[in-house]
């Protein structure tokens, strides 16, 4: 599987974005797609994720109500839409893919990466 991630940029505070990961190969493979994020000096932290087989989503607490996952079988394509942002939302966005069938929210969890979008919220 390979993803491919896009749609990071600088914005200002409350701004939108919507991120997007496209994968390709061997995608049947995957249960779950998810969002990370890595801000300079910390580890990568969970965002969300979703069933790709279905509508199932799931939300780190920061960021519920504020982000949006959701996913296009027929293009292949995970989407992170991302509204009211701020400063503490700066962070190379990550997209992953796990093949367990077990709800994933850990790094360790998930089998391909993409390779990460800035995304930088000015204040």
């Amino acid at each position: 599987v390979q993803l491919q991630a896009c749609g990071g940029g600088l914005v200002q505070a409350g701004g939108s974005l919507r991120l997007s990961c496209a994968a390709s190969g061997h995608t049947f493979s995957s249960s779950f797609m998810g969002w990370f994020r890595q801000a300079p000096g910390k580890e990568r932290e969970f965002v969300a994720t979703i069933r790709w087989s279905g509508r199932s989503t799931y939300y780190a607490d920061s960021v519920k109500g504020r982000f949006t996952i959701s996913r296009d079988a027929a293009k292949n394509t995970v989407y992170l839409q991302i509204n009211s942002l701020k400063p503490e939302d700066t962070a190379v966005y990550y997209c992953a893919a796990a093949t367990g069938f077990a709800l994933a929210t850990l790094p360790g969890s998930y089998d391909y990466w993409g390779q990460g979008t800035q995304v930088t919220v000015s204040s």
